[in-house]
């Protein structure tokens, strides 16, 4: 007993701690588990050996019994720095994410040049959206451990969710420097390049990707969506197939499957996606595709019913995910009135052009599905002009300007020149940036209608182009959509969107008021029925040539990234603003409440 008493006292050998580490490695596991235990009773006060069974529990998925024995080494050392942050990673494991932070905070407080624990705290924040917070320990992670690529790749995630797509891409080319088949990086670069309108270096990146993991389901996904793009429909099928093929509960394929009319969906295809909803840890994101999916394809086979039924499940769904409330869409209106409220001088127009850009902007805005696709691709079919399509850097500008109003509504009728001449300056730069030679560039972002008195205050003389549609219309389009990216919130329940249609009704009227003659109004019926009048009014405004070409839009070969992708490659036809009467008995609440905004 004495003697044994003396050896509890005594260090383990590192050398003996080494050959149970190794037996782990070369995945005799439960030896190695067994041999550390054995150890324990021999050294219980020895706070490493805990810290080494954790880690073996965990490795073999036992993660109950690992939190017990890295609780176990920190009651013995409750400053072990290694022991918190393995503690913190089994309760992430676990779903505990709050816990899990606390630990990694431990970790940091005893250890705060410690990568890994600043890059699993980055993650914690960055699944509960707190993207500031994971930021800054995904930087503080690639500063203490400069070849940290799993941390570049994920600050790369976060700027790409916050559409700093400049950003983004500087950071999974660091990630790709340090570990050039990162397959995961290769990919999202790819992302970045297909954001910017550059197809061909996406589709490099994502093929580049596939060669490093060929089962790396996102990546075939990619390349169809930028086959869809080009109006590769074929190949774009077959690649959403693919991804189906190494992952049969790939959602997102489902879904973008489910946008092509003519596609036969398989029983088997359809019982799997109805299994994928039924599983516990689907995800948000997931559970959303798969229910518009099913809603596709139920509509497209006449039934209503369970179309509907998935319909209405998946915008409540999204609605909870986008965390949309209504109130705060007529709180920013309401401080665009304000600004505006004294008139169009309220705001200086004399501004220095400070910028070398020999681009000019055209707006083409409204509410979405309203057309604006349409004349895009008639304008873009000009020599003279370039389809930008929905840039989004005017409305990454104006909306934080805005946003900041709200909480300092003492200044919310003013705008200093500094922030107009910024936006300015930053928006033509964005224009430069675009690979083309046309001097006239389409920006057709549906939302800029909310920034219509900011573009006359910068670009007095832009031409903006405003489509209008039946209401009915065009809000049964947008109910039945799912949005990429994280706007449109409004989109996913109808009272909202008979609201949100009634503060965008209200404001075009207040712009016409503000702005006389500056806005040219084309209305989407008015086009389908009487394509070449209409399409000779468009040029005339935008003070273009005649080119025929505009005629024959449908055969614009320029890559179009919007939902209505499909059909504006098809020749101009006539009815579909009555498409929403034969669903007239679902949607009662959306075309009641949209009867005050119906031509009388």
């Amino acid at each position: 007993m004495p003697n044994q008493n003396i050896k509890k006292l005594k260090k383990p050998s590192t050398d003996h701690i080494q050959k149970i580490i190794n037996t782990f490695s070369r995945g005799q596991k439960n030896d190695a588990i067994s041999k550390i235990e054995e150890l324990i009773k021999d050294y219980p006060l020895e706070p490493l050996l805990l810290n080494i069974s954790g880690s073996f529990h965990h490795s073999d998925g036992q993660l109950n019994t690992a939190i017990i024995r890295f609780k176990k080494a920190l009651k013995l050392n409750s400053n072990y720095p290694e022991a918190h942050y393995n503690l913190g990673v089994t309760l992430r494991d676990l779903g505990h994410t709050q816990e899990a932070i606390t630990s990694y905070k431990n970790a940091l407080s005893k250890k705060n040049e410690y990568p890994d624990a600043h890059y699993n705290l980055g993650n914690a924040f960055f699944s509960l959206e707190k993207f500031d917070s994971a930021i800054e320990h995904f930087k503080s992670a690639v500063y203490f451990n400069p070849k940290h690529y799993q941390a570049y790749n994920n600050l790369g995630l976060i700027y790409k969710q916050l559409g700093k797509d400049l950003e983004a891409g500087k950071n999974f080319d660091k990630a790709l420097i340090i570990k050039p088949d990162y397959a995961e990086a290769t990919n999202e670069r790819g992302v970045i390049f297909q954001n910017n309108g550059d197809l061909e270096n996406a589709i490099k990146y994502y093929q580049k990707s596939l060669e490093i993991n060929p089962k790396l389901a996102d990546a075939h996904n990619n390349i169809g969506l930028a086959e869809k793009e080009l109006n590769k429909t074929d190949n774009a099928i077959r690649s959403f197939e693919k991804a189906l093929s190494v992952d049969p509960n790939f959602a997102n394929a489902y879904y973008n499957l489910s946008q092509f009319k003519n596609y036969s969906f398989s029983k088997k295809q359809i019982k799997n996606m109805q299994s994928v909803l039924k599983t516990e840890d689907i995800s948000q994101s997931n559970l959303i595709a798969i229910n518009f999916a099913l809603a596709a394809i139920n509509e497209n086979l006449g039934k209503y019913d369970n179309f509907f039924n998935y319909l209405n499940e998946g915008n409540r769904l999204r609605k909870i995910d986008l965390n949309y409330s209504f109130n705060t869409s007529k709180k920013i209106i309401s401080i665009i009135y304000k600004i505006f409220a004294e008139g169009p001088n309220s705001i200086k127009k004399s501004l220095k052009n400070n910028n070398a850009s020999n681009k000019r902007p055209l707006f083409i805005l409204g509410m979405p599905r309203s057309g604006t696709s349409l004349v895009e691709q008639i304008l873009s079919s000009h020599q003279a002009v370039y389809g930008g399509g929905e840039l989004s850097t005017l409305m990454k500008l104006c909306l934080p300007l805005l946003e900041s109003k709200l909480s300092n509504e003492k200044y919310a009728n003013t705008h200093s020149e500094k922030d107009l001449i910024l936006i300015r300056e930053k928006y033509l730069d964005s224009l430069n940036q675009l690979n083309t030679s046309e001097f006239i560039i389409s920006d057709k972002t549906p939302a800029n209608f909310q920034y219509i008195g900011i573009i006359l205050s910068i670009f007095p003389n832009a031409k903006i182009i405003h489509l209008k549609r039946d209401p009915r219309a065009t809000c049964w389009s947008i109910y039945k959509s799912k949005w990429s990216g994280n706007g449109y919130g409004f989109s996913y329940n109808m009272d909202d969107l008979v609201g949100y249609y009634g503060l965008y009704s209200k404001l075009m009227n207040f712009w016409h008021e503000k702005f006389p003659g500056k806005i040219y109004d084309i209305c989407y019926e008015d086009l389908t029925t009487n394509q070449e009048d209409e399409t000779r009014n468009l040029l005339e405004y935008c003070e273009l040539d005649w080119d025929e070409k505009c005629l024959n839009f449908h055969k614009n070969k320029r890559a179009v990234k919007t939902a209505s992708s499909m059909q504006v490659r098809e020749k101009m036809y006539q009815g579909s603003s009555d498409a929403w009467r034969k669903y007239e008995a679902h949607i009662k609440p959306l075309i009641n409440g949209l009867e005050p905004y119906l031509k009388k």
